[in-house]
């Protein structure tokens, strides 16, 4: 007979469960066409998309097909399959679901195996007692995810949050039960792969890598965790690609150690426009008697990053530092990319990532009201050199402290925090959004009459898992963030600011007002593209609060804020298409007024972080690319805002002043050139600068009265330029100028990558901008928003696949500009 405390255990083996399971509704207000049926469900995978697939539900982002299917979030729902199983060596199998949505019982061969409760994390069952032989049925019953928030939150009590549901009482994405511009779509299903794991002796239950830099040499001290099934020695050993490795050895009962490794001259790791990302790819290994039983790879980066909030005379600093180098944040906040996650593949992601970059973008932030983001969406960004911010998924709300939800906290904070930490492109973790900030001037105090709010976890729970778990990385407690409890959370002399009372109640221009040190949030509505709208939208006629429009504008009061924010600066159309391009371009405007300024003030502000990059369905919001991934104006503002080099005019104190900022890794030296024009392109004062910038400086140069004076604040304007970078100030709001109707030449032609549009204007043209989603929706064009001088021409390279005449670019629906806007309402 074998003994088997010393027989040589097999290596680890991943069994994978089919990936087409059956789907049917147990309970809950089902329609009759489904009630009893049956249907394929992909998993990973959701109902809704499930339905969807089958045909037996509307696509709810069409008009207002989301009222139809409400149900769904309040019904109960069965996710079944079968699978074989023969003896294969191994004395221990776990059923693996790396996400379930959210509360599900599972049961296999008719025994319960446990009750889960929190979309975030992982959950591991041991299925030897029920593992038979041949054919076993496996079954996951989810409970409806709106009757469970409401129950948890009359367990618990009642706790303030934002919007109609309670999602504040369980853990599971925020955003999934509606937003001020998601869907209310509640979902269940087995969101993350599902898989057995078959192992003997031991297995690697986890692998820290912390990534540190010595002098020039790179340390990786990676963490191991095992979990026994003997009391056997293992080994440990950790190699990088070339051959490097190092090894330690878990004598019998320790399951815990650490093995480093060091790499001379280490080539390090830089965000995009600040050097090279080199990745290493790490194995690390569990080896008994010489046998490999398990291995797990990372792609790892050396790499220092630090978040330093350091009081000053000014308040307190906060700001990026990678390899010692201040880094200018130039981001955005990143929500779920689908109100339906599991549709979003890496490519996608990487089309994504293709747009942040295009516009200039170094950081994305990933919003507490979502999801940990995928391990995709983490290699792209080490890949690239786009830097991330992370928070912990609380919004917008108080959360109650007490168990279960502490006991749900920590586990899934530790699940991600593990899960993430090996990424070099993790730049930041943050405790929650808003919610500190919501506790002292949302009226929240008063409401919770004593009760936990959340402060447990952002000052005591999570910096201590993360000074446990990833030692190397900054936390902070909340965004805003003043950096100290007793500061005011959102006070701009004080780390970071949302700044929304702008766009809710005042107007842009007045973010000149402000002197933040890192704005994390901001941001201005504008509308999705016009082919995005007309394919969800099918009213007739369509206007701004038609019935599908209206339902498509999530934000309270936000149609009356949109033409608040425009009537100041632009005509307010009542032609629908007008009305689509004015809103989009002021939308554009803004933001750029608000980088612009805040830009301005570096080395004082560090960084901005718009709101949003992208947005989970067809919908007006604060996006720059819409639900159907299009890219809107707003980003190429961004792209413009966002350059290396960047030459702004702003209001400083005895007049106005050119700032010129360089970002770019070189000294930006030349003439610079001011000039004060009118209109019809007379010069009527000029001064000749000389821009001398160090790499990553800026510089402010005081403009003399005589170019900083208009004789006619409604025709005039200034213009600086150096070495191809532009800046304008007009003295005048489009709608009070005496901008007249575009005076244009155009021509168009094919040429291999789609159409070569050329525009030549004869007098001032501003924020000329080619929609080319009208004429192909698949259209990209390379650059959007120029003011042209008189004489001056562009020529737009549009990527296009369309047979169509390429004229039709030409056309005044398409090739757009605020003349159009102010020339005829004047």
């Amino acid at each position: 007979m074998t003994d088997v405390t010393t027989a040589r255990p097999a290596a680890a083996r991943t069994v994978a469960l089919p990936e087409v399971w059956s789907l049917r509704a147990l309970d809950g207000p089902v329609p009759a066409g489904i009630a009893g049926r049956t249907v394929p469900a992909v998993v990973p995978g959701l109902v809704h998309v499930a339905l969807l697939e089958a045909g037996l539900i509307l696509d709810p982002y069409l008009d207002r097909n989301e009222t139809t299917v409400t149900w769904i979030g309040q019904s109960v729902w069965e996710y079944a399959t079968r699978f074989e199983h023969a003896p294969d060596g191994h004395d221990r199998h776990d059923l693996v679901f790396e996400g379930l949505d959210t509360f599900a019982d599972v049961a296999l061969n008719g025994r319960s195996l446990g009750r889960t409760r929190n979309q975030h994390r992982t959950y591991r069952f041991s299925i030897d007692d029920a593992l038979r032989e041949g054919e076993n049925e496996l079954v996951v019953t989810f409970a409806s995810p709106v009757a469970e928030a409401d129950r948890a939150s009359l367990a618990i009590g009642y706790r303030p949050h934002t919007y109609f549901h309670p999602f504040n009482a369980i853990r599971k994405a925020a955003c999934n039960f509606g937003w001020d511009w998601g869907l209310d779509a509640a979902s269940s299903g087995i969101w993350k792969p599902a898989r057995i794991e078959a192992w003997s002796g031991a297995r690697l239950a986890a692998t820290r890598p912390v990534v540190t830099v010595d002098g020039s040499d790179g340390v990786v001290a990676v963490h191991v965790e095992i979990e026994r099934a003997d009391d056997a020695d293992y080994g440990v050993s950790i190699s990088l690609a070339d051959g490097r490795e190092a090894r330690i050895d878990l004598a019998a009962h320790e399951s815990t150690g650490v093995v480093e490794l060091r790499v001379a001259d280490v080539a390090l790791w830089w965000p995009r426009g600040f050097g090279e990302q080199p990745l290493y790819d790490l194995a690390v290994s569990l080896v008994r008697d010489g046998d490999v039983l398990a291995e797990r790879t990372h792609r790892i980066g050396f790499r220092t990053i630090d978040v330093e909030l350091d009081r000053d005379e000014e308040g307190t600093s906060f700001r990026f530092v990678v390899n010692g180098e201040p880094v200018w944040i130039r981001g955005a906040n990143w929500i779920p990319d689908d109100a339906f996650v599991t549709r979003v593949t890496r490519e996608r992601l990487s089309h994504r990532l293709d747009q942040a970059e295009f516009a200039n973008m170094n950081l994305l932030r990933i919003w507490g009201g979502g999801y940990y983001e995928s391990d995709d969406f983490y290699d792209l960004c080490d890949e690239r050199g786009i830097l991330v911010w992370q928070d912990f998924l609380f919004a917008c709300a108080s959360y109650a402290e007490e168990e279960p939800l502490w006991s749900e906290v920590e586990a899934e904070a530790r699940d991600n925090i593990t899960r993430i930490m090996p990424h070099p492109s993790l730049a930041l973790w943050n405790g929650n959004n808003e919610n500190v900030w919501g506790y002292e001037e949302w009226g929240w105090a008063k409401r919770l009459q004593g009760r936990t709010w959340g402060l447990g976890y952002y000052l005591d729970l999570l910096p201590r898992l993360v000074a446990e778990l990833d030692p190397s990385r900054s936390y902070t407690p909340a965004s805003p963030w003043s950096g100290d409890p007793e500061i005011f959370a959102n006070d701009p002399r004080h780390g970071s600011v949302h700044l929304w009372e702008h766009w809710n109640r005042v107007d842009y221009p007045t973010y000149r007002d402000v002197h933040a040190r890192f704005v994390a949030e901001f941001g201005w509505q504008g509308p999705a593209t016009w082919s995005t709208i007309t394919r969800a939208i099918s009213d007739s006629p369509l206007t701004p609060e038609s019935p599908g429009m209206f339902h498509h504008q999530k934000a309270m009061d936000g149609n009356d804020k949109l033409t608040d924010g425009l009537v100041a600066h632009l005509p307010l159309p009542d032609d629908t298409e007008d009305w689509h391009w004015a809103m989009s371009l002021n939308q554009a405007l803004a933001v750029t007024v608000g980088i612009e300024h805040m830009r301005s003030e570096s080395p004082r502000c560090m960084g901005s972080v718009v709101w949003q990059l992208n947005d989970c369905w067809p919908v007006t919001s604060w996006a720059a690319v819409d639900g159907y991934g299009r890219a809107k104006p707003l980003l190429y503002a961004l792209k413009h805002v966002y350059a290396d080099r960047l030459l702004t005019i702003q209001p400083r104190e005895g007049g106005l002043a050119a700032v010129a900022i360089n970002d770019a890794p070189a000294s930006w030296t030349g003439p610079l050139a001011a000039r004060r024009l009118s209109f019809d392109g007379t010069v009527l004062a000029e001064a000749q600068l000389t821009a001398d910038i160090d790499a990553r400086g800026a510089h402010t140069f005081p403009l003399p009265d005589a170019l900083a004076t208009p004789a006619e604040a409604a025709s005039e304007l200034i213009v600086v330029e150096s070495e191809g970078v532009r800046g304008f100030w007009f003295f005048a709001e489009h709608r009070d100028s005496t901008l007249a109707r575009a005076e244009l030449t155009t021509s168009a032609r094919r040429v291999a990558s789609g159409v070569e549009v050329k525009v030549e204007a004869g007098n001032l043209v501003r924020d000329l901008a080619l929609l080319v989603d009208k004429v192909d929706p698949d259209a990209v064009v390379d650059d959007m928003l120029v003011t042209l001088l008189p004489g001056e021409s562009v020529t737009f390279q549009v990527r296009s696949e369309t047979e169509g005449d390429p004229e039709r670019f030409c056309a005044p629906d398409v090739l757009r500009t605020s003349n159009q806007l102010v020339a005829d309402w004047n």
